[in-house]
């Protein structure tokens, strides 16, 4: 078919979204107000989310009845708007034909269009910067991993005031929140799903011989392939309704903050994470989790500056490492960012399961608050049994967890209780 068309035809063809696009990927009729899109890695969501925001700007049948001129961008942080959402290979600048490509401007965090459209990007780490601007439309990307996630959600939702019919876009891989749950649930919420495998043939054949081959049928599979909303692990320690009940806002004033630091292993590429958690613990005997600063970035420099680096946000008291793998390298790694930071090191002597029961009873005891929304953290709670995470994969977020509570709040064997300053 394409061999008969001018250069102008097959150009219109090639940017035809309406024709190339699966059903999944398409607005869904009706009068909804949250179309939520869950998907698998790969499974174009992203694109959909580009081209669903193309629409409106163009007032296209189906997307909506006029062109929309003021639209909201939200992503999990300001770097992933502008990585994924904006100029990633299935973003907003990638999808345009070149004479109806928008402008973009990163210093104004703002994207304009020939005919006046407009789009500006928020960041979940930032909910108040949606306190005041309206639009007629969002494009909320990777809802389930944002930090803030209520607050910021809310203050989108009283940001969509403009137009006949505000509407939002939701594009996300499933993750088990409240409020993912909730806009499921909702009576003006339609869903669409696809899984991974519905977009092959855009993807790498490594991709599929390495992650689909390891992966599929597995719980981390299911979720981020098949695009499953898979919940609690029926063997878990923790669970996230009993995560939920014990959530606060903020914390109250503290008597005493921890850092802890859970080091990788190794160095190289492939290794464990880094697990950077900061905890306090309140006048009553409570304790609060704070912040979750965990690098995927294993170099010792990066590692131990992003844990010095939240060590004098918080005003901490203690940087708490464990130095199983690293032995002393780890304290004069720390020292070398900042010899004035005080570093106590800790050594596991028991299995994690085994370090993580009591901690897992402070929970069910209602003495810990997660003060906000920790996705990642709260993932590897709900994901941890006898045989560790169903992924296989080190509990480094919760590793740092348990020591700082360990620190914070229980008796270790043969040391004194850690007493409030």
């Amino acid at each position: 078919m394409a061999a008969g068309l001018t250069d102008a035809e097959f150009a219109a063809l090639h940017s035809d979204w309406d024709f190339w696009a699966r059903d999944d990927q398409l607005p869904p009729p009706g009068d909804w107000l949250t179309w939520l899109m869950i998907g698998g890695r790969g499974a174009g969501k992203t694109r959909a989310g580009a081209e669903w925001v193309r629409g409106l700007v163009f007032g296209r049948k189906g997307y909506a009845a006029a062109p929309c001129g003021r639209i909201a961008l939200v992503g999990e942080t300001l770097a992933d708007v502008r990585d994924v959402m904006i100029e990633g290979v299935s973003g907003l600048l990638a999808v345009h034909p070149k004479d109806e490509r928008p402008s973009w401007q990163p210093s104004r965090r703002r994207l304009e269009w020939p005919n006046g459209a407009s789009a500006l990007c928020f960041s979940s780490e930032d909910p108040e910067s949606l306190r005041g601007p309206q639009f007629e439309a969002a494009w909320a990307d990777e809802l389930g991993k944002w930090r803030h996630q209520e607050a910021s959600w809310d203050m989108l939702q009283f940001g969509l005031r403009l137009g006949a019919l505000p509407r939002q876009l939701v594009t996300t891989t499933p993750r088990p929140t409240p409020l993912l749950k909730r806009l499921i649930k909702a009576e003006r919420t339609v869903i669409t799903r696809a899984g991974t495998s519905a977009n092959l043939g855009n993807l790498a054949p490594g991709f599929l011989e390495r992650v689909i081959g390891r992966y599929q049928g597995t719980r981390l599979g299911r979720q981020e392939i098949d695009g499953e909303l898979i919940d609690d692990r029926v063997d878990a320690l923790w669970s996230r309704d009993a995560i939920e009940v014990l959530r606060v806002g903020e914390a109250p004033k503290l008597t005493r903050i921890i850092v802890a630091v859970d080091p990788p292993a190794t160095s190289r590429k492939g290794a464990d994470a880094c697990g950077i958690i900061a905890c306090g613990l309140g006048a009553d005997g409570t304790g609060y989790v704070l912040a979750d600063a965990s690098l995927a970035e294993v170099k010792p420099a990066r590692w131990a500056g992003a844990a010095v680096a939240l060590y004098h946000a918080l005003e901490a008291d203690m940087l708490v490492a464990e130095v199983n793998q690293g032995g002393d390298m780890v304290a004069s790694v720390i020292a070398e960012v900042d010899p004035s930071v005080p570093v106590t090191t800790v050594r596991a002597t028991r299995g994690k399961y085994l370090r993580a029961e009591p901690v897992a009873a402070l929970y069910a005891q209602g003495r810990i608050r997660h003060a906000g929304t920790f996705p990642a953290l709260e993932d590897e709670l709900a994901d941890f049994g006898p045989d560790g995470l169903s992924n296989g994969r080190s509990p480094d977020r919760l590793d740092a967890l348990v020591w700082a509570l360990t620190k914070l709040m229980l008796r270790p064997p043969a040391e004194p209780r850690v007493r409030a300053f």
